[in-house]
């Protein structure tokens, strides 16, 4: 009898230790399923990738991928990325990766460049996006992918492609692993007050005004202590600024004088916290979406600019009153180019870099310029213009 019991016994453990090792396996299968052989996948019922990584990415595979990683040493989380990253490439049967590292006078373009020129042949970005941006701008010169390993405040890429963000192993897999879409990056053209012109790439938002003078009055251990609702605190002591005075044409149409807070051109809508700043933008669409903002009477106005961005957020559609009965506004239109006159030197932001002060802006689209690795296709939408 006695023996019975502790064989009955010695059963169910066997049985839950063997139903702990499996679920415990499963859930790393899960993770990366590459990592596990075919027949243990098939037996754990773990869904692989659309395209098997071994198969794809075999030594017998020609032209198989060469992947670099661009990382920016500041932001935490970089040395356990590098280990996930050299892991990940290895269950790929991939050539060793290379590794660079932005430094102070080079926030990746120049790491960019050296790994091509090294034989990289897929870009992976760890880091905020001001490094994405400039390594994407090297990437398409060279018609190069890039991946996104997101470790900065904002990551406005990678939200508005829906790229993992605090999963860091999820963005390698998706960087290595998902398919490629192309993008459209914006351009801005710059002019100063003595005349210098200078041209730099943005791929969300690039604008003028108090969007510009929160960034650069946005230190980083303020967005060490605040993540990105640091950039909300520094817009307040600006938010009392006297309104700037722009003559604002889009599509080579008559310019229109108009007094605003800022002026944005978005090539994506979506910010942190579910916020939507430009509802129509799409980063595949073909187009920019232009967007004056204003604000008038203290708190209430700026009070009902948020609440306008909150509801876009949520899906809910705005009440809709007379022009001047407003405080706080937004005006959209759509199209591929704008120019802006400004009649008193503002400052000029591109994705969250500081650019300095300028008379003139003027900002382009160029379609389809760069490519992405994501988890899903970009929205496609209408290119109707308004």
């Amino acid at each position: 009898m006695v023996w019975d019991i502790l064989g009955v016994s010695g059963f169910v453990i066997a049985c839950l230790a063997l139903w702990i090792v499996a679920s415990t396996v499963r859930q790393l299968g899960q993770r990366d399923p590459a990592a596990l052989p075919p027949l243990v996948r098939q037996a754990l019922r773990i869904r692989s990738f659309d395209a098997d990584p071994v198969a794809d990415f075999s030594h017998s595979r020609p032209g198989r991928d060469r992947i670099a990683f661009i990382a920016n040493p500041t932001k935490p989380g970089v040395s356990q990325a590098r280990e996930i990253a050299y892991r990940a490439c290895a269950t790929r049967y991939l050539p060793e990766p290379l590794w660079f590292y932005t430094t102070r006078t080079d926030s990746g373009a120049v790491a960019a460049q050296e790994a091509l020129d090294s034989g990289a042949t897929v870009l992976v970005v760890l880091g905020g996006d001001g490094t994405v941006r400039a390594v994407s701008e090297v990437a398409a010169q060279a018609d190069a992918p890039i991946g996104i390993v997101p470790l900065g405040t904002g990551n406005l890429l990678a939200r508005n492609l829906g790229i993992p963000l605090n999963d860091t192993p999820a963005a390698v897999r998706t960087a290595l692993d998902t398919h490629e879409s192309a993008v459209d990056m914006g351009i801005i053209d710059i002019t100063d007050e003595r005349g210098q012109r200078s041209r730099h790439p943005f791929l969300i938002f690039a604008g003028v005004g108090i969007d510009a003078d929160m960034v650069a009055g946005t230190s980083a251990g303020l967005k060490a202590r605040l993540g990105w609702g640091a950039y909300f605190w520094a817009a307040v002591p600006f938010m009392r600024k006297t309104r700037i005075v722009a003559h604002v044409s889009v599509d080579e149409e008559p310019a229109v004088r108009s007094k605003m807070r800022t002026i944005l051109a978005a090539n994506a809508g979506r910010l942190p916290g579910g916020m939507v700043l430009v509802s129509d933008a799409s980063l595949d669409d073909g187009a920019l979406d232009f967007a004056v903002i204003d604000a008038r009477a203290g708190i209430a106005g700026w009070a009902e600019l948020f609440g306008e961005v909150i509801a876009k957020g949520a899906g809910l559609a705005t009440p809709s009153l007379p022009q001047g009965w407003r405080a706080g506004r937004i005006d959209h239109k759509r199209g591929s180019t704008a120019e802006v006159m400004l009649e008193v030197p503002q400052r000029v932001q591109a994705d969250g870099e500081s650019l300095g002060r300028a008379v003139r802006v003027g900002m382009s689209l160029a379609p389809a310029a760069l490519r992405v690795r994501h988890p899903r296709p970009v929205r496609k939408k209408r290119t109707n213009r308004s």
